[in-house]
């Protein structure tokens, strides 16, 4: 992998994080939950994000080896659910606004290679097919039901209070199954497929 390449990925990687933490601490403090803001969280300040193994050394690790998925997290933007006004429903808000903040972004990408407003093969090309790919792989696996992703608190919020604390305490089983499906390569062969057709629609078919 080029230098250039590299850098480029890890950069747009760590934006792409960050604002996806931001989106859940602002949705949460527009329902009442100030929790993220209290703590100086609703910052787009990399080093209070930041987590060094999920923004770091895992994505550097796939970055290095190649890998068509690159994966990794910040540190979670804390959020109670108490604190919100309609706890159950705005949840599913809070949960949302991550990905669909990297859809965004993604979107905004794609239309600049659409347009051919920027050569494929130049600098600023290859930072919005990156910024494209890289945000779609992040809005992608988030939407995974398994906790502690964005898609298992979107259903945890649909359950029974009852249920929905049941499932919050599958978090740290949730982890080591993510990477061994990351391990098998079972997550690369379910998210890049899908990522390559968002890509595709978006861009136009190129």
């Amino acid at each position: 992998m080029e230098i250039t390449t590299f850098f480029i990925s890890l950069g747009i990687f760590m934006a792409a994080v960050i604002v996806h933490e931001v989106a859940h601490g602002y949705i949460a403090f527009l329902h009442g939950d100030f929790t993220a803001f209290d703590e100086g969280r609703l910052t787009i300040n990399p080093l209070v994000h930041l987590d060094l193994v999920g923004s770091i050394i895992l994505p550097l690790t796939l970055i290095l080896i190649g890998a068509p998925v690159i994966l990794g997290w910040a540190k979670p933007v804390p959020v109670n659910i108490n604190n919100l006004r309609h706890p159950k429903r705005d949840i599913i808000y809070v949960a949302l606004a991550g990905p669909l903040v990297n859809i965004l972004m993604a979107i905004i990408f794609a239309v600049f290679l659409r347009l051919n407003i920027f050569d494929w093969h130049s600098f600023l090309g290859n930072l919005c097919f990156n910024g494209l790919i890289i945000n779609l792989i992040l809005a992608v696996f988030n939407m995974i039901p398994i906790p502690p992703l964005d898609g298992s608190k979107i259903i945890s919020g649909l359950f029974s209070w009852k249920y929905m604390f049941r499932y919050s305490k599958l978090e740290p089983y949730g982890i080591i199954l993510l990477f061994i499906l990351l391990y098998f390569g079972l997550l690369t062969k379910v998210i890049w497929p899908l990522v390559v057709r968002l890509a595709s629609i978006l861009v136009g078919g190129k």
